[in-house]
């Protein structure tokens, strides 16, 4: 069953927007200005924020080898191929891919999406047009992509292919996007799990962003539980000799295509799995708001340490002569100069820049031109943290995992109002305990014009015309969207289907409609069993003479 996006209720929406809004202000007023003084851009190679990266929607990076299921996996979620989409065992995507949404299904080249002024990717522009060519954007009309953006990066090489020259520098451009990404997939394949030297390089630049980062063990399907078992631990071995972290990565094992499982013996393992993860997407428009501030309370601490560190070699620079001796002495004396600013400022050794990049940038610099410290910006710096920032994160919509945060307006009204975790298949929801339950909703059966969903349906109406119905029918791929909202399991979403799609034409009149979300609510919120047949009742009294035929 594909994923979705859940979207969150309109207040905690709003609530968002408004945080990302102070955001951008805060950042303009506060924090753009100690940059330009002290070259942030320059130094830690990161351009200016603009308006657009705070109001960008979540994004999630997939990284992984050629052929681990990167492309199948976005092909899952989505229910649907997307334009410029190639699978295949051998190295396929040569390129990075952005997926959007959008009204018509086109591919966008690279140099084009790096001016969109209404997307986050400007800053790519520095990479260069070697790498702006095997950049591109996917855009289709998507139930998913309305609330996140995915973004399909190049199978990463292994063996000789590893050496072969991209054009471009591939860690540096994972690196870019790491920062920015709410969300970092990295996907390994159940018979493939040696790490590479560029893979090992391409997690090396995720260092810092271990918060993000989820792994998926993917096509766990071709191996038995007793294999399984074993190449997990495995897996996990391999990662903590790459990944220096005290906590254990997520890993999420499971087989995320549109096939059939081939072994069965992990199936309800595979189900629990992939409940977890796409819960944890669907949180993710929720918390971007609060990534945001957190990415944006990091780059505060460095640019507070940079204007420390300028400030200082600034003050260190004689009036008249000897300065290219005395900028000479600085880098190489650089360790002592960062001891003497953390201690004299009280900053964490974390806040300043990797001390080689540092004095390579430096070289390339005249300590005389820098700029002196200003205290006044300091200051603007300091009530950031200690005033500006806390007082949005109070202003943020919870976002504790639980029933109340995961509720969603799908367009259904009321019939589906949350997602909760439901049972495996085979528990109480099983076929098994639904025999003899042809009536389990306690609905009484009267005349035979008599419908229990008539209230129902005029409280629908303007939900099933909102999504569109062509000639009073809503195709397949809209009814299976709406159903796929629910959060509900594959073979309970399918007996939902065949029960509702009662004339069995495959599109969903209002009545059908009504129906399936009459049953999806008593999952749901009741906890009732899925009925092996319809009562009389539920069926739309202009359906009864199909079942009689």
């Amino acid at each position: 069953m594909p994923a979705m996006a859940l979207v969150g209720n309109d207040e905690n929406i709003n609530k968002t927007n408004k945080v990302s809004a102070k955001l951008k202000a805060i950042y303009k007023d506060n924090i753009l200005p100690a940059e330009k003084r002290y070259q942030y851009d320059f130094f830690y190679e990161s351009p200016f924020l603009t308006d657009v990266e705070f109001d960008a929607k979540p994004q999630v990076m997939l990284v992984g080898q050629y052929s681990v299921g990167k492309t199948s996996f976005i092909r899952y979620m989505l229910g649907r191929d997307f334009p410029g989409a190639r699978i295949g065992p051998e190295p396929t995507t040569d390129r990075f891919t952005c997926l959007i949404n959008g009204p018509e299904e086109r591919t966008i080249p690279g140099n084009a999406l790096s001016v969109h002024p209404d997307l986050p990717f400007r800053g790519l522009e520095r990479f260069g047009v070697s790498f702006l060519s095997r950049f591109e954007g996917s855009q289709l009309p998507s139930s998913v992509l309305r609330s996140i953006t995915l973004i399909d990066t190049p199978g990463i090489l292994s063996g000789e292919k590893q050496r072969q020259n991209r054009g471009y520098d591939f860690t540096k451009v994972v690196a870019w996007f790491a920062d920015r990404a709410d969300l970092i997939l990295l996907m390994f394949d159940a018979h493939k799990l040696d790490i590479s030297d560029e893979l090992k390089s391409t997690i090396d630049v995720l260092k810092g962003h271990e918060d993000k980062i989820r792994c998926i063990l993917n096509k766990a399907d071709q191996i038995n539980r007793q294999q399984l078992m074993r190449v997990y631990g495995a897996l996990l071995w391999s990662l903590g000799k790459t990944i220096s972290s005290p906590e254990v990565l997520r890993v999420y094992v499971g087989t995320f295509w549109d096939e059939p499982l081939r072994s069965l013996d992990n199936a309800e393992l595979f189900e629990q799995e992939e409940t977890d993860l796409m819960r944890d997407l669907a949180i993710l428009p929720r918390q971007s708001a609060v990534r945001k501030i957190n990415e944006l309370v990091k780059r505060i601490r460095k640019v507070k340490a940079l204007a420390y560190i300028i400030g200082h070699l600034k003050s260190q620079m004689p009036a008249v002569m000897g300065k290219e001796k005395k900028q000479s002495k600085l880098i190489a004396d650089m360790p002592n100069v960062f001891r003497t600013i953390m201690k004299k400022h009280n900053l964490a050794p974390g806040d300043f820049p990797d001390i080689n990049k540092f004095c390579e940038k430096l070289k390339e610099t005249k300590f005389g031109e820098f700029q002196t410290l200003k205290m006044e910006q300091i200051q603007l710096l300091e009530d950031c943290l200690s005033s500006h920032l806390p007082k949005l994160m109070e202003e943020l919509p919870s976002e504790k995992d639980t029933p109340e945060t995961l509720r969603a307006k799908f367009g259904a009204g009321d019939a589906v109002a949350e997602v909760v975790p439901l049972p495996t298949r085979g528990s109480k929801f099983g076929r098994e305990e639904a025999v003899g339950a042809a009536n389990p909703f306690g609905l009484s059966e009267q005349e035979d014009n008599y419908w229990a969903l008539e209230e129902s349906a005029e409280r629908l109406r303007e939900s099933f015309e909102a999504l569109g119905p062509v000639g009073g029918f809503l195709s397949p791929q809209t009814a299976k969207e709406v159903l796929l909202k629910t959060g509900l399991q594959k073979e309970q979403l399918r007996n939902i289907w065949n029960l509702s799609d009662i004339d069995k034409d495959g599109y969903f009149d209002h009545h059908e409609y009504v129906v399936a979300m009459f049953l999806c609510d008593a999952v749901i919120q009741k906890g009732r069993p899925i009925p092996v047949e319809l009562p009389m009742s539920v069926i739309p009294p202009s359906k009864r003479p199909l079942l009689k035929k």
